[in-house]
């Protein structure tokens, strides 16, 4: 199965764009499995997002451009964006405020809304150096529900990153467990995928036991999930719960 998602599913006039991804496959869920939701943002320099709460959340901070100083009620204050990542567990309750730095450069990225494993659990906050900023044509690991990785999700997700430079070709890595779904979004540039499917910035393919080979059309920022739809999950999330 490989279903694509147009850009034209985002939500939101402004300048943060979001996507409910189970809405352009399912009647009953707005997310597929613990992914909840994605919001692509791109903000302009000197913008405060004032603080506001999180409940049963796991939002991945994925900024490429730009840096924001955020802070938050746990008491940590730290400049994120380009090689800093962050996940917030939002858990039983949590609140962040966050101040768009710099002059001119305007802040794009991701923040992805994962849905937790159970409900209420514990707040915590945690920061990820990257060595380098991209990782071209080799698939990078950013998170998943293994203790090795630093960015460890409460679910059964799996997100990795790459740079796959023009020309170049890939496929999806070897899958981290059985019967997962894979969404595979470009975040910049264009790829080819199976040499007949067309994604651009901002869109996406869902795809379930298939198999499948991506083509740079230019140089493109790719960011793949994967999830098991049959784990367990809690749904009711502030902003990564079921919307319907």
């Amino acid at each position: 199965m490989i279903q694509k998602i147009n850009s034209s599913q985002f939500l939101g006039h402004g300048p943060i764009k979001i996507l409910y991804p189970g809405s352009a496959v399912s009647s009953t869920d707005t997310g597929i499995g613990s992914i909840g939701r994605i919001d692509h943002p791109e903000i302009n320099s000197n913008t405060v997002i004032k603080m506001h709460p999180h409940i049963n959340d796991e939002i991945l901070s994925y900024f490429r451009t730009g840096e924001a100083e955020h802070s938050d009620s746990e008491g940590f204050v730290k400049v994120i964006g380009g090689k800093t990542l962050m996940l917030m567990k939002a858990g039983s309750s949590f609140f962040h405020e966050e101040k768009i730095m710099g002059q001119q450069e305007t802040m794009e990225g991701l923040q992805i809304f994962i849905r937790p494993g159970r409900k209420d659990l514990k707040p915590e906050v945690v920061f990820l150096e990257l060595d380098s900023l991209h990782s071209e044509n080799s698939w990078r690991l950013i998170g998943s529900p293994n203790p090795e990785t630093e960015f460890q999700f409460s679910s059964q997700t799996w997100i990795y990153d790459m740079k796959l430079l023009k020309g170049s070709i890939s496929e999806i890595p070897e899958l981290p467990a059985e019967n997962l779904t894979a969404l595979l979004y470009v975040f910049q540039g264009s790829v080819e995928v199976n040499g007949t499917i067309d994604i651009k910035k901002k869109e996406c393919i869902v795809l379930k036991d298939e198999t499948i080979s991506i083509k740079a059309s230019e140089d493109s920022e790719l960011v793949l999930f994967f999830t098991d739809e049959q784990g367990e999950i809690y749904k009711g999330g502030m902003y990564s719960g079921n919307q319907m």
